[in-house]
């Protein structure tokens, strides 16, 4: 069995744009709608901007990493070596079940084409969804 190097956290319900989406774009989408509560507000806003801090957002390098048009379905995975970022999405993952949105761990030797890399994490274009498996 191979080792996974990527790790990513997904909802079980595929977006209207055909992938799944991604823990904090769930947990971003539930403060937009202002589902949380006041305690549930202050994690998210103090966790997202800990990571904002903490790892380079995607879109700052290569506006057009995410656009539908131009990479349909991408899609982002922690590298397994980015312990410290992956250890904090634990209390994502309680927001999210709180609100009832199940999400699970997909782990993976080659989740797709790498079309973003830096030292954290990939994006990539999913080849097949045996790849995600």
């Amino acid at each position: 069995m191979e080792q996974a190097l990527f790790i990513r956290f997904q909802g079980v319900v595929r977006h209207p744009r055909g992938h799944f989406p991604g823990v904090f774009m769930l947990a971003n989408e539930l403060a937009a709608q202002g589902k949380l509560t006041e305690d549930q507000y202050r994690f998210w806003r103090s966790n997202n901007d800990w990571y904002d801090a903490n790892y380079t957002n995607p879109t700052s390098v290569d506006p057009v990493v995410y656009d539908p048009l131009v990479h349909p379905g991408a899609v982002a995975w922690f590298k397994a070596s980015a312990q410290h970022l992956i250890d904090r999405v634990d209390g994502y993952l309680a927001l999210l079940a709180a609100h009832g949105v199940e999400c699970h761990r997909l782990e993976s030797p080659n989740p797709g084409r790498v079309i973003y890399e830096d030292k954290y994490q990939v994006v990539v274009m999913a080849e097949a969804e045996s790849a995600l498996a």
